[in-house]
């Protein structure tokens, strides 16, 4: 069903639009990333967020040196995917938490709450891989909702830059939006717009490394994050499409 068919089967029930027009799945997440950051902020000590962040936060090195650390290697098993509800301040939580409102709606709407969850996930996790394969074996820290919105935001851009798809009804002849079709890579390619706003993430997140250079001094931007996780999304996403062909005009 498509954005605008459920806006008016929302209407016919109840006879006006909802208050919050973010789907559930996108409420939910958002709820939660905040509710940590509430809790760490006002209610753990410092002791209590330390250990917070030594048993949710992404360490990759506990891969090479598990007895340098409480519980080992055991907490990679749950890390790769819950360091993506922690994060190094508000501005750090507000910015990710305005970016997986813009870019999580439109594929909770075409996906639904389930897949959308599996796209966050496997790309927070694809996020931490990248970043553990480019910072061993040194020491490094990663906290934040980056990788699983990066790749919610290469999910979108499978299918926000395409055409409305328009059928007439065979019996009366009225119109019917059916949505926007999925982009194949090489239509990606071919569409400017896509082109242009894919080139653009993908150049300044890998220019991120070479800032500190510039400006003299850490920006500790998890670039590695970033581009794991949108590659993720922008690959992962097919898996999920499952609309049927119908004739458009």
């Amino acid at each position: 069903m498509s954005e605008d068919q459920n806006r008016q089967q929302n209407q016919g029930q109840g006879g006006r639009e909802p208050a919050i027009l973010l789907p559930g799945v996108v409420l939910g997440l958002l709820g939660a990333m905040l509710a940590v950051h509430l809790a760490r902020a006002f209610v753990l000590n410092e002791s209590g967020d330390q250990m917070l962040l030594y048993w949710f936060g992404f360490i990759p090195l506990r891969a090479l040196q598990p007895e340098q650390f409480y519980g080992g290697w055991i907490p990679l098993l749950w890390t790769p995917v819950t360091h993506a509800f922690l994060h190094a301040g508000w501005e750090h939580l507000l910015i990710n938490c305005a970016w997986l409102a813009i870019f999580g709606t439109p594929v909770a709407r075409r996906y639904g709450a389930i897949p959308t969850l599996i796209l966050f996930g496997a790309s927070a996790v694809a996020g931490a891989v990248f970043f553990a394969a480019t910072t061993l074996p040194a020491f490094q820290f990663l906290v934040g909702a980056s990788g699983g919105i990066a790749g919610l935001t290469g999910a979108a851009c499978r299918f926000i830059f395409e055409p409305v798809l328009v059928a007439r009804d065979p019996e009366t002849g009225e119109a019917r939006v059916l949505g926007r079709r999925m982009a194949r890579l090489a239509d990606l390619a071919r569409n400017q717009r896509a082109a242009f706003f894919i080139a653009i993430w993908l150049i300044l997140n890998a220019a991120v490394p070479f800032l500190p250079s510039l400006i003299g001094q850490s920006i500790g931007i998890a670039w590695q994050a970033h581009l794991g996780g949108f590659l993720a999304g922008l690959f992962l996403t097919p898996l999920f499409e499952r609309r049927p062909k119908e004739n458009v005009s």
